[in-house]
Order: structure tokens, then sequence, then C-alpha cells
């Protein structure tokens, strides 16, 4: 351990050979799998066939190695058996299997057969999709229908004659009964079958399935059957299959060699893996959960490569990433390379100045960069992707190692920092992003219990934007457009390059639209009647205003569908109007809340309430009313029947946990002086963890989990690994971000003073935070940059206006109008009007390519 410590200490940069190694390190394990297995099995479907684990106890998430396994469901189904046909021939194993996969293209038809007595039946059903199912009982597959399908010898029925999937089991019964010849017999059958499928033009359907001799559990056979069916012939059998099916290289296998074309026929060898010895009575035959993830693999195997090609791309096995469209692969093209090339060209100018001289570019490479590995990561097979898997221990084993390292980053400032200062909220951002991060890694989202607090830690985002951005305008009173540009600009510029490259929805990155559009109400609130804030109740009633007419709007769906239906046919902007409601409507008046608790918060500094006799009783009297409401509320969302029932009371009662948090949080001025580094650190990247989560820790659009380490077994490392890079690249991407925003806007902005010291940051923090605050002693920064307390002219009243004191010496100066549209200098250069207004009608022309090349 001395040695590590010695080490870091020596070697300050050791964090970035770290991660770098680390990255390096999974790069090469990409290129070996896809040398090994990946070229051979590019879109996973062998995978999907023969390799993979239970990833939960009660056979629902069956993992297949190295790919997500999309769960069907109705309306799933539609795209590929809309009108066709699917037909299953073979003994009670087939019946069982085809009766569950029926149930899943329509749940309204029957899951077991009926009880009427006649079990060796014919059935056939139609759904509502119009999908014809039918089933053929044939246990020996040697009937002349059974021929006549495998031949491409069809019957009219109004439909596609030929089916989308034809399914063919057989097996049991020639073991069972030695006078159908047995084990030779079948042998001879399904070469016979094979050979007609392998010589035939055009295959008997889409997807021909030979499910594979199910394996017995012979203790539990009754006398009869353990007479005859063996363990030892259901193994031959399948092997026999497998090697007619795949036949074995005639030369000494190379990975760069390519191995023989396999029969146009899928062998579903991992059935029988998936089988558990306690899941069957009569060892025939298996649970309800196992058959009917049998029948999912088979719609995965049929059905993942012909859905749309879209996002989000949650089903990768058996499916093949679209290829990027021209104008798509411009702008990744235009992104990941324009700023090496502009590295590049500046290094050449002054080769003499060392490659350091060419660092002011260094960020456009970064971002760059970034979102090229980004791109890979998500939308190519180079990393493999897997489903989630949520496990209470794992879980409680990640909240505490994460606790833990808050606690032991904890450092203690000299003085009282204030009041929401800035390192604490960077520290509660940052372990809210750790929860949040955690949550989403693990698929906890159906556990009530733990979306319900995620829920509240969500609308603290959104309570920092209304607090963080109100106590600014009161503070400095600057209304002005950069303040407006700088804030949207750093909130949505990696959104924004992430929607064109990923093509993805903007407002499934639903974070940085909805503190975008706070932001903007707050501005709009305190922008009105500026002249005016000084006077509380003209405060008061336009928050009142705002927030009643807010409500008005978003409960009145016609007018948000009327606004997404203009920005559709005018900006070629496809956005959902029910999904923004429902987002909106979660945390409708938390925002309100926190800029009312900064007009609280500055009114207790103006007026010096901290000094009266009374306030240590009152801090008593709040940390013990926090504490009952913090231990009522994990009461009553434990208490909820389900995460429905709690989103219906959520935005009445998610301020009540937050204002307790905050209240014992600055209980004292020993808490508010210490904050945790580890939690900062992760705080000030949190917009950053927030987006590029779904794509380069998770995958599939958040819908499952990057693999970098091919392997399920080694999902432990594969996490710390995926860890290490996603928080070094969201870490470096923050700062880029950041001076990316510089870049566009033109200027640099100075944070507030706090009660220690004035910081000054780089335009807009990442995300939303709040100001600091301090209600211990009052703080004027002078223009000079000097910190000097405000000398209170009454203990009762001072004799300025609260504005006046908060505002006077801070605001800057405004610039003159024309600024922002040109540059004054040697010649004529873009302001930062003028840049956005060509951003924006690049935006707009990109929009209306993009929706005419979908629309061809």
């Amino acid at each position: 351990m001395s040695s590590f410590k010695r080490l870091f200490s020596l070697n300050p940069s050791w964090h970035h050979y770290l991660a770098l190694s680390t990255g390096a390190f999974a790069v090469l394990a990409g290129i070996l799998h896809y040398i090994i297995s990946g070229r051979a099995d590019p879109l996973h479907c062998n995978s999907l066939l023969t390799r993979g684990t239970w990833l939960d106890e009660n056979h629902r998430n069956w993992q297949p190695e190295g790919c997500m396994l999309h769960a069907y469901q109705s309306k799933d189904t539609t795209p590929c058996l809309a009108s066709r046909r699917v037909v299953f021939i073979g003994d009670s194993v087939t019946r069982s299997l085809y009766f569950h996969f029926m149930h899943i293209v329509d749940p309204k038809l029957p899951i077991a057969p009926p009880d009427d007595g006649h079990k060796h039946s014919n059935y056939s059903f139609t759904s509502d999709s119009l999908t014809t199912l039918d089933f053929f009982w044939d246990p020996y597959l040697n009937t002349s229908g059974t021929l006549s399908l495998v031949h491409g010898h069809l019957p009219s029925l109004g439909v596609d004659d030929r089916p989308a999937m034809l399914v063919l089991g057989s097996g049991l019964w020639y073991l069972r009964y030695a006078t159908t010849g047995g084990l030779p017999a079948w042998e001879a059958n399904m070469e016979s079958l094979l050979e007609f499928v392998s010589v035939a033009q055009r295959k008997p359907a889409d997807e021909v399935v030979i499910i594979p001799v199910e394996d017995i559990i012979s203790s539990k056979l009754s006398p009869e059957r353990a007479e005859t069916m063996h363990s030892s012939d259901v193994d031959a059998m399948n092997s026999d299959l497998h090697h007619r099916i795949n036949p074995p290289s005639p030369v000494i296998y190379s990975i760069f060699s390519s191995s023989p074309v396999a029969l146009p026929v899928s062998l579903p060898l991992v059935f029988n893996k998936m089988l558990d010895d306690a899941s069957t009575q009569d060892g025939l035959h298996f649970s309800d959960n196992i058959v009917k993830s049998h029948a999912n693999i088979l719609l995965n195997l049929r059905c993942n490569n012909v859905w749309p090609k879209t996002s989000p791309f949650d089903k990768t096995c058996c499916r093949a990433y679209p290829s990027p469209s021209f104008l798509q692969l411009a702008i990744i093209a235009a992104v990941v390379v324009c700023g090496p090339i502009m590295w590049y060209l500046a290094y050449t100018r002054n080769p003499t100045k060392g490659i350091s001289f060419a660092d002011e570019y260094s960020p456009a490479v970064i971002f760059g960069l970034s979102i090229g590995l980004i791109f890979i990561a998500d939308r190519t097979g180079f990393w493999l992707k897997e489903q989630k898997q949520f496990n209470p221990w794992t879980f409680a084993f990640l909240v505490l190692c994460s606790l833990a390292a808050g606690l032991t980053t904890v450092k203690r400032a000299d003085k009282d920092m204030g009041f929401l200062n800035r390192d604490q909220t960077d520290e509660w951002k940052g372990w809210m992003q750790i929860a949040i991060l955690i949550y989403h890694y693990l698929g906890a989202s159906k556990i009530s219990g733990i979306y319900n607090p995620i829920r509240v830690l969500v609308a603290a985002y959104l309570f920092m934007t209304g607090y963080g951005h109100t106590t600014f305008y009161i503070k400095k009173a600057d209304f002005g457009f950069l303040r407006i540009a700088q804030v949207l600009v750093r909130l949505n510029l990696l959104t924004i390059v992430l929607v064109y490259t990923m093509d993805v929805n903007y407002l499934s990155y639903y974070f940085s639209p909805l503190v975008s559009m706070w932001y903007l109400i707050v501005y709009g609130t305190m922008a009105i009647g500026s002249q005016y804030n000084d006077r509380m109740p003209f405060l008061l009633s336009k928050i009142a205003i705002s927030m009643g007419m807010f409500t008005w709007f978003m409960t009145e769906t016609w007018m948000l569908d009327a606004v997404f239906a203009f920005l559709e046919r005018i900006f070629s902007i496809h956005w959902s109007a029910r999904e923004w409601t429902f987002r909106v409507i979660l945390d409708l008046w938390i925002a309100y809340f926190g800029m009312l608790l900064a007009i609280a918060v500055i009114k207790i500094q103006a007026y010096r309430l901290t000094d009266h006799h009374l306030w240590p009783m009152a801090v008593k009297a709040a940390v013990g009313t926090s504490i009952f409401i913090l231990l009522w509320f994990f009461a009553f969302e434990l208490m909820q029947e389900s995460k429905f029932t709690y989103n219906a009371w959520h935005r009445y009662i998610s301020f009540l946990p937050i204002a307790a948090f905050i209240t014992l949080r600055n209980a004292s001025s020993s808490l508010r002086s210490c904050s945790s580094r580890a939690f900062a650190f992760i705080g000030r990247c949190s917009l950053e963890t927030f987006i590029i989560q779904y794509h380069l820790w998770l995958a599939g659009d958040t819908k499952g989990v990057l693999v970098l380490l091919p392997g399920t077994r080694w999902r432990p490392i594969n996490f710390v690994i995926s860890t290490i890079i996603f928080i070094y690249i969201s870490h470096h991407v923050s700062h880029a971000t950041g001076e990316l925003t510089t870049w566009i806007c033109g200027n640099k902005e100075t944070s507030l003073p706090t009660s220690t010291r004035n910081v000054t940051r780089h335009a807009v923090s990442s995300g939303s935070s709040a100001e600091s605050v301090p209600l211990a002693t009052d703080v004027h920064t002078s223009k000079d940059g000097d910190s000097r307390p405000i000398k209170s002219d009454s203990t009762v009243r001072p004799t300025r206006r609260w504005v006046d004191r908060l505002a006077d010496g801070t605001s800057p100066q405004r610039s003159s109008g024309y600024k922002v549209w040109y540059t004054k200098g040697s010649g004529w250069r873009p302001g930062l009007k003028a840049k956005l207004v060509v951003w924006l009608g690049v935006m707009w022309l990109v929009n209306s390519l993009w929706t005419a090349a979908d629309s061809t």
C-alpha cells in the first residue's frame, strides 16, 4: 500500500495513465474479440442460439452471450409477423412452445391446449394482426403434410403462403416407442428433411428452426418412460443435429480462415441450457417461464433484424446496426476531425513553439474524439451489449462503496462556507448523480422503493435550477443576452451534437431539455418588470402568476400539441407531446420552490435574522422537523402500491424531503464548511455523466450495459473497467464543453461571491447549480475583486433596498447591442447573436434534409 501511495505522490498524473491504459486494454479486447469470434458471428445469431446464462433465479431474464435479448410483446411482433403465417410441427414439447409463442403474439389467444381429451390434435388461430399460427401434431415428422411444408408445397390461405417461420421438433417419441425404429430411424428421417431444405432453391420459410431434442430429468420420469428414454441418447441426437447443420471444417481451424457454410436452418441448442431440474414435475415438460423464454428467443431470431433501425437500439441479438446516412456520416466526420485539423494547422504554422502552443484547440480535439468513441461504443458491434439485472445486494454494495469514497474524501474549510455554497452544491449533485447512475446500471426502475427517492433526486436538480438562477438575477440583475446564451449553450452543446451523431430524439436526453426549459421560465419570470424586483409583493405576484400560467399550459394538452405540431411543420422537429408532458408534470412546481427559497435566503441575509437571539432555537426546531419529514417520506413512499401511485403524489410532496435535506446539511457552520471531494468531482461533471451514460457506460440508449470485456461471467471486472473510462471521459468532456461554450459565446463569467472567497469559474457550471449565499456574514465583492463585509445600518431594517445592497458593484458593464452581432477589430467578425443565428439555421437545414432523407 505504501508503494502505491509513493507512486501517486511522485506522479500526480497517475489517474491519466490508469484511465488511458484501461481504455487501451478495452480497445485491445474489442479487437481480439472481433478476430476470434466477432468476425464469424457479427450479428450474434450464433450466440443467441448456443450460449447464455440466467441473470436471475426466477428464470425471467435470460442473457445470451454478448447481445441484448428483447422481451417481445404483442405490438412488437407486428412488423415481422402481421398477415404472415407461422407453423409449428412436432410433439408435446413443440406444442407447448407453440402456445407460448402464440400467447406472446396475441395475449387473447390461449396459452395452453384445451383440456378436452384430444391431446394429439392440430390447432390453428389468427391473431389481431392477422398472423396465422398453425400447429400440426406429428411427433415423427414423417406425415405427408409435414413433407409438403418442408418441400414448399403450400395451400393458399389468403395470406403470404410462405411461412415467416417454420419450427420442427421431434426425437423423444422415437426414444419412447422402440417399435418406431428408435434412434436410427430418427437419424434417417432428419437426414432426409435437412437434405430437402439444403438443396431447395427456395427455403420453405423465412426462418426454418429445428428445436433440439429436449433434455430429460431421468429422476423425475415415470418408470415406463425411464425404461427407454436416456440422457445419453438425447445428447447423441443433439450432437448429430449440430454436426449436420454446422459441418466441421475439413482443414485445421484458423482464425483467419472462413468456416464451412452452415445449412439454412437454425438449431437453438441453448434451449437445453435454459432448463432447470427444479422447474419440471414429469422430467419432460418445464415451467411456463422457461418455455416463454424459448418462444422469445425464436421471436428475437426472426424479428430483430426486421425492426426499423431507429433508437433505442435495444435488440442486438441477430440484428445489424444501420449504416449511417451520408448526412449523419458527414456530421460525425466534421465533429471528430475538426479539432485535430485545427490543432495540426496551428502547430504547423508555429512548429518552433512546440506542441503546447496549439493546446488552445485541445478542447475541440477532446470533444470530437469523445463523440467518435461514443458512436463506436453504441452504434457499432465493436463492443458488446448485454441486459441489465437488478440485484439488491449489488445495489447495496455499490451504494456503500460510493458512500465510503465520499466520506473518506471529506475536507474541511477554515471558515464557514455559507448556505448552499458552491462546494456543497457540487457535492450534492455528485452523490445524487452516483445514486442515479447505480439505479440506471442495475435497472432498478421497476423497484418502487428505489424509484421514488430517485425521482426526488431529479426534482432536486430542478430545484437547484430555480434557486441558483433566481439568486443570480437578484444579486446581479444582469438580464443580458450573453448570460442566456452561456447557460443554454453549456447545457445543450453535448446533447445537440449527440442528437445528430447518434440519430436520437432530443427529448430522450430529458435532463438537458428540462433544465433548459426551467431556466427560460426563471429568466422570463425574473426579467419581466425586473426594475421592480426589489418590491416583494410584486416579485411574489410574478412568481405566482408564472406558476399558474405554466400549470394551465401544461394541463391543457392541446396547447403543447399545437406548439409541437408547429415545430414539426416549420423546423422538422419531431417531439412527443405526451412524453414531454409526463416529464414536466412530474416536477411541475419544484423549480418555483427553489425560486421562493432563494428569495427567502436573501431576505434572511439582508435583515440579519441569523443574529437574532431566537435563531438558534429556530434552527433546532427546523432540524427536528426535518428529521421527522425524512422519516415520514421514506415510510410514505415505501407504503405506496407502485411507482405509478407515487407519481400521482410526487409533485405535491417532493419539496418536503428536499427542504429537509437542505436544512440538515446546513444546520451548523461545521457542516457548511466541510464537503466531499469525491462527490464534488462527480458533481462538477454531472451533466456529462448523465448524458454520456446513455451510450458509453450503459448501452442501447440506456436499455442495456456496455460490455468491454467479453463474457457475462466477467461482469464485475467489466463494471470497473467501463466505470474508469466513463468517468474519465465525462470529466474531460465537461471541461472541453465549458471551453467550447466560452469560445462560442466569446466571454467568461464570474460566479457569485461566497462567504469566504470570490470564485471565478467558466461561463456556467455543469448542470444547474445553486449559488452560494452566506447566512452568517454578508459579503460584498468590489469591482477590484476584494471581499469585505457590509455593515448593517440597522439591526431591524436596512436603510438601503436589499436588492441595491446585493447588486451594487457586482453587475458587469453591459455591452452595446451591436457587439453581439459583430465584433470590432481589423475586419467584420460575427458576434454572439450572428453565430447563434448561423448555427440555428444550419440545424434547421439539417433537420429538413434529415426528414427528407427518411421519407425517401
